[in-house]
């Protein structure tokens, strides 16, 4: 199969939290499927933000410094996603060429990218992960 667009190639409906989540509930997440990007939805499905690991390992360890690691499971339950979600990242359409997508991550240095629709409801994820599996298949063939 030759992989034109997006949607070829992202992980439809990813796991996801809301903005109400904490971040014991996130970081739970992430370690349970060990996964480092999460989208973050409204009551709606719309996305609001992202969660990546980078921003959750900087608030632990913030909160670890600060508090001490026996401290760290109740302080992460009183953190809202809402309060340390990355608002300002890029997102792309189902639709939209790989090689344009791929080109934006080699030049921006992302590790994922958010997929919605026109009415800005999550569709997907596409990570960098992804396109280091199709390059590894298009080598085996």
């Amino acid at each position: 199969m030759a992989f034109k667009t997006v949607a070829q190639l992202m992980t439809a409906d990813p796991l996801c939290v809301t903005r109400n989540a904490s971040l014991k509930d996130a970081h739970d997440l992430m370690r349970s499927k060990n996964i480092r990007h999460i989208p973050v939805i409204d009551d709606k499905g719309e996305l609001v933000g992202m969660l990546t690991q980078k921003i959750m390992i900087a608030k632990v360890m913030g909160l670890m410094a600060q508090y001490g690691a026996t401290a760290l499971e109740r302080k992460e339950k009183q953190i809202l996603i809402a309060d340390i979600m990355a608002t300002d990242f890029a997102a792309v359409a189902p639709q939209q060429s790989l090689k344009d997508v791929a080109d934006f991550f080699v030049s921006n240095r992302h590790g994922c990218m958010p997929v919605v629709d026109e009415a800005n409801k999550l569709k997907g994820i596409l990570t960098s992960s992804d396109f280091v599996r199709l390059a590894a298949d298009l080598l085996g063939h």
